[in-house]
């Protein structure tokens, strides 16, 4: 004899199965990648920390070994050369972004 289905309890295993399908591909992986997340959010804050540090050391080294020449209405040439280096620092992050895609690495 076949058993009669009762549809409440089928509605109830298809949804305890829907949200154990959800739980299992989105929410699992998403945990086992935090610590991947954790790690990167920590290297581009240190990273941007970094590079201000360099550029603050740059305008430094341009203001104070050059005192006697950029005096007066030079004193802004300082500034434009840690601009600069900032701008290679930017354009060599953008260049490593969009990087050729598809290539074997």
């Amino acid at each position: 004899m076949a058993e009669n289905p009762n549809p409440q309890r089928q509605l109830g295993e298809l949804f305890d199965l829907t949200k154990t399908y959800a739980r299992q591909e989105t929410v699992d992986p998403i945990k086992s990648l935090g610590k991947f997340i954790a790690f990167g959010i920590g290297a581009a804050v240190l990273g941007a920390a970094s590079i201000g540090l360099l550029l603050l050391g740059v305008l430094r080294v341009l203001q104070s070994e050059t005192d006697h020449h950029l005096e007066g209405h030079l004193t802004w040439v300082p500034y434009l050369g840690t601009l600069v280096v900032a701008c290679v620092i930017a354009g060599a992050a953008a260049a490593g972004i969009s990087g050729k895609k598809g290539t074997d690495r």
